[in-house]
């Protein structure tokens, strides 16, 4: 796969992944908006049926009162009641009289019809006007002295006309009464209470009252006209169904029971895109480094056909300058191109081995057998192998043996192989000619081998990733260094397998560090 149709894969993966989130996203603000609107609406209709049966119980009672007033054969005199409204049947002339006045002293009692908590009034002096007002009994729909429900029944089953007569006269003389006497705050709770929890509707609420934006007596304790949002429907329509009040109700805790009423689905829709998410990335990241491995294989397959190309060409002039009859019976020649043969093909040997090697210990199928031996001496035995590079180069390898205690558990050829691989990198990355020291010291139970060179060095990225498989510094097109980035991890998991530790501190253009401890034994 190209970069440019790679990149164009994550690039669509991650738009469609955001895609994703923000269409959740909308789901579950959409949702708590439709919780909203509907909590609106049921609290709206709570409102409206508890404004509806206050005002239907009033005017049942009403009727009620003037029924029994009627009933009892009560005549006023001309005495002003205070607005308050007496009816008489005259059954002779078949109407029903109504007289309107007003109250001062006491002179006789009368049961109230506007005040319903007051069982009666007592007149005695009055003062201003008295108004009568005569009516067909049969414009009231018939009799209506009879039972109470009967009555109140022979109300409402007026044609409309009739209805509307009396309903007018009804709320003329109500309006003017206190709304605390007209309808109680434990009344309002109760019908409210009760619609609410039809409407699944289970949580506290505060109500209120309002004339004109100004409260009454009928509210709550805890009522809070400032939070929001505050839901009113008005109550004691007049016949322009308009009215001065207003009952108002707001909920402390609605915010808290909308998102539980969504908090499930919520929940699991978090949970799914988390878990998309999660592996989205992980897939990104197997890709990401699928990806690089792949770029480190095949660079890997480049540097090491360019290590084999080498050698081969090698023994083929080699073998073609033996065939020909002038060298063949120059011995010396013979023997120099033999040798020369021989050391490619020991070469070749050596990168293969490297290969296997770091197989073996990725599958842990490695049994390297250990034995006692002493580090200085592994030290100077690796030094052999590259002493004459380095002089070749005009350079130097100094040791700093400051280690009294040496002795550790070591399989001397892949120790060997160790120093060796630290040391040769120390050479081909001195641009100069190398200047390479070695020191050792003991630390606690352990011992330390350095080796210090004053090449190029590295920067801090280069130096986290120095130990991976395939891996070689970016240089661009240039390739000043040869190699297949297996040294240093053949190097680390042999170092891991004897129970030591390497490590390396560098500086661009100030040359590194090598650092190995082992374990020392008695």
């Amino acid at each position: 796969m190209n970069k440019k149709l790679f990149s164009l894969l994550v690039i669509l993966m991650s738009l469609s992944l955001i895609g994703i989130i923000f269409v959740q996203a909308y789901y579950i603000n959409n949702s708590l908006e439709t919780k909203e609107e509907q909590f609106t609406f049921n609290v709206k209709k709570a409102l409206t049926y508890t404004t509806n049966q206050v005002a239907d119980i009033e005017y049942k009672k009403y009727v009620l009162a003037l029924n029994k007033i009627i009933s009892e054969g009560k005549e006023p005199d001309t005495t002003a009641i205070r607005n308050i409204t007496v009816y008489k049947q005259d059954n002779t002339t078949n109407q029903i009289i109504i007289y309107n006045t007003g109250i001062l002293e006491e002179n006789f009692k009368v049961p109230s019809l506007i005040d319903l908590n007051i069982d009666s009034l007592g007149l005695s002096k009055f003062k201003g006007k008295t108004t009568t007002k005569i009516y067909d009994n049969n414009s009231f729909g018939g009799d209506l002295i009879s039972t109470s429900e009967q009555s109140f029944e022979k109300v409402l089953n007026m044609d409309k006309l009739q209805k509307a007569t009396f309903e007018t006269q009804y709320k003329s003389e109500i309006k003017n009464t206190p709304i605390h006497q007209r309808v109680s705050p434990n009344g309002i709770q109760k019908l409210l209470q009760k619609k609410l929890r039809e409407d699944n509707i289970d949580i506290g609420f505060e109500f209120a009252i309002f004339h004109n934006d100004i409260g009454t007596k009928i509210q709550s304790d805890n009522f809070d006209q400032s939070m929001v949002p505050t839901i009113g429907v008005p109550i004691f329509l007049d016949d322009n169904d308009e009215s001065d009040f207003k009952l108002y109700i707001n909920f402390p805790e609605r915010k808290k029971f909308i998102i539980s009423s969504i908090i499930g689905v919520t929940l699991l829709s978090i949970l799914f895109t988390l878990i998309i998410i999660v592996a989205y990335t992980s897939a990104l990241y197997q890709l990401i480094k699928q990806r690089k491995i792949s770029l480190m294989k095949s660079d890997f397959i480049n540097n090491m056909t360019h290590e084999f190309k080498t050698p081969i060409a090698t023994i083929n002039l080699a073998l073609d300058a033996i065939k020909n009859p002038k060298i063949i019976n120059d011995q010396e020649k013979v023997k120099r191109y033999l040798g020369m043969i021989k050391d490619e093909n020991k070469r070749m040997n050596a990168q293969v081995e490297n290969v296997l090697r770091i197989s073996q210990l990725q599958k842990k199928q490695l049994n390297i057998s250990k034995d006692r031996l002493k580090l200085h001496d592994l030290i100077e035995d690796a030094i052999t192998h590259v002493e004459l590079i380095v002089e070749d180069r005009s350079g130097y390898i100094k040791t700093h043996f400051n280690a009294v205690k040496t002795s550790v558990l070591a399989n001397e050829t892949y120790f060997t192989n160790v120093i060796v691989n630290i040391l040769d990198n120390a050479i081909k990355y001195s641009p100069e000619a190398p200047k390479i020291d070695v020191y050792t010291e003991n630390v606690g139970n352990n011992v330390l081998l350095s080796v210090k060179d004053q090449g190029k060095g590295m920067n801090k990225a280069v130096q986290k990733r120095i130990f991976e498989e395939f891996y070689r510094e970016y240089t661009g097109d240039v390739h000043n260094v040869k190699g297949h980035g297996l040294g240093l991890a053949n190097v680390k998991r042999i170092v891991d397998n004897h129970q030591g530790t390497v490590s390396v501190d560098s500086e661009k253009g100030r040359g590194s560090t090598f650092t190995i401890k082992l374990p020392l034994i008695a």
